[in-house]
């Protein structure tokens, strides 16, 4: 088992390497036998490979040293004003030595830029186009302001498939001598939902408890309450059975160590899984999106989800009525 953190063990090196987001990669080959790149900005959800890419693409672009190149920044810690003044200009001023006569700024999460750093940031690609690229990286680009969006070239980043994920899941289990079962697999990706970071996380985290990978010990490590154990409630609940249900929510929190805002949202998801009418789906969902507000509001949990069983037992009541 190694100690190293498998993110970066097996982030791909190349652009041959990435996994899916197979038109990205053409684009950005072509500016590889160019040497030639635009402002760019990746966009899309964590975990998609918007830094991998950006790293690929340098590194395809200088070769092995690529990182004499290339500046990083994450603009959650620094995005102030002062920052592209001082760091970001002294960095982009500097003429690179080499074929590739730019150098690439990286400047990670730049959504959550401040409107007067992205100001002077816009100067600042302007004035020194020559000598220096940029490539802003973002969850949602719709923050980052226009004259900066109207400059760079747009790359739009999706989650990864299904059938990618697993493929990447059994290569690193394979290297790493892990055993995972199918239903580990499933759990995985449920959580991970498409962020392919998360998913190689959670299954590092799975794999440090020595055992073979399960369902069980993903919602152990990742302190989720396995779906089935969610499901039972709900249905305990809308059979009548009240005290029942309220018994294996206590169980779930003791189990799994659950917040009461972890519970709703997976009780938001089982309830659209469930052999109910859409109507009643509906009308759950309002109730669940109440009971969410007010826990948010700073409610009791106890109390609030006591409440949302309550509703939940009335709900089976009049759907056994015909209601």
């Amino acid at each position: 088992m190694s100690y190293e953190m498998w993110t970066e063990k097996y982030r791909p090196k190349t652009l041959d390497e990435i996994v899916n987001q197979r038109e990205i990669v053409e684009r950005l080959k072509s500016f590889v036998e160019a040497k030639n790149v635009p402002h760019c900005i990746f966009a899309g959800p964590p975990g998609t490979g918007k830094t991998t890419a950006a790293l690929c693409l340098a590194h395809d672009l200088y070769g092995e040293g690529y990182r004499e190149y290339i500046m990083e920044l994450n603009a959650s810690d620094e995005r102030g004003i002062n920052v592209v003044r001082e760091t970001v200009k002294t960095f982009a001023r500097t003429r690179s030595i080499g074929e590739v006569s730019f150098k690439i700024l990286i400047l990670d999460e730049a959504d959550n830029m401040t409107a007067d750093a992205q100001q002077a940031l816009r100067r600042t690609m302007e004035r020194y186009t020559e000598t220096a690229r940029f490539i802003l990286i973002a969850n949602y680009s719709g923050k980052i302001i226009e004259p900066i969006q109207s400059r760079c070239a747009p790359f739009r980043f999706t989650y990864l498939p299904r059938e990618d994920i697993v493929e990447r899941i059994r290569y690193i289990c394979k290297n790493e001598n892990v055993e995972i079962l199918d239903d580990g697999i499933d759990a995985i990706l449920e959580i991970s939902e498409g962020d392919l970071r998360k998913t190689i996380n959670i299954l590092q985290a799975a794999a440090s408890v020595g055992k073979p990978i399960n369902a069980e010990v993903v919602y152990s490590v990742v302190g989720r309450a396995n779906p089935y154990d969610v499901r039972e409630m709900i249905i305990r609940a809308m059979n009548g059975d009240f005290i029942g249900a309220r018994d294996k929510l206590r169980e779930m929190i003791l189990k799994y160590g659950l917040a009461g805002s972890d519970i709703i949202r997976q009780v938001h998801r089982e309830i659209f899984r469930l052999n109910i009418p859409d109507r009643w789906k509906v009308k759950l969902a309002d109730v669940i999106g109440e009971i969410d507000y007010r826990l948010i509001q700073g409610s009791s949990e106890e109390i609030q989800l006591s409440a949302l069983l309550a509703k939940l037992t009335e709900a089976g009541h009049e759907i056994k009525r015909g209601l």
